[in-house]
């Protein structure tokens, strides 16, 4: 689904704070010291708890081999003066032929930095540059008011709530349910576009 631009491992997209690129092998021990939080693997549907040991390579494996094959598009996210250090993973997944759902987990160390938005609205841009998906959908477990809000700052609208599948977690959990339409999202650049007078929205760099 992805073009042939985010198939390579040199891809990148940049925001004013962050990079997100595509994980590699040096990333393992810092995605395996926050997965390895239960703060972070509860809100999740799939980061096991305990962390089993080489839970992080076959991550990044599994991660490049959905970007290099344009179905999916996962990224690790550093800091711009950090390039090197990552704080989380973000990721757009294939669902059906015209949707995809966005995931993401971070560190707690840079939770509540405004990080987590900044990121989904890079990579939700790049998704509907790089794709023809009409639709994102994303949930959020019912008390994970943090992430809800990370959705509805991006652009996402409610549209319901209802239990969802938690693979790691053994069972099924109440989650609200969000989307965000390429129409919306189209709106919503314009929108900015006409408030800096007439300029082109701002979007995060594709760097080949």
């Amino acid at each position: 689904m992805f073009a042939d631009l985010a198939r390579d491992d040199v891809f990148r997209l940049e925001t004013p704070r962050l990079w997100l690129r595509w994980p590699r092998a040096a990333d393992a021990a810092a995605i395996e010291r926050y997965s390895s939080l239960w703060e972070v693997a509860r809100n999740t549907s799939r980061i096991p708890h305990p962390y089993p040991p080489g839970s992080a390579e076959r991550f990044i494996f599994a991660a490049r081999e959905g970007n290099a094959s344009g179905r999916d598009l996962t990224l690790v996210v550093t800091t711009l003066k950090a390039p090197r250090e990552a704080i989380g993973a973000i990721s757009l997944e294939t669902r059906g032929g015209d949707r995809l759902a966005l995931g993401y987990a971070f560190s707690p160390d840079v939770w509540g930095k405004g990080f987590a938005s900044e990121a989904a609205a890079a990579i939700v841009g790049a998704g509907f540059t790089l794709t023809t998906a009409t639709a994102i959908h994303a949930s959020a477990i019912v008390e994970n008011e943090a992430s809800k809000r990370v959705l509805e700052k991006v652009g996402f609208a409610f549209v319901d709530r209802g239990l969802e599948g938690a693979p790691a977690r053994g069972a099924m959990r109440e989650c609200d349910r969000f989307v965000l339409a390429r129409e919306r999202w189209l709106q919503g650049r314009a929108t900015i576009a006409k408030l800096s007078n007439g300029a082109s929205a701002p979007r995060p760099a594709l760097r080949p």
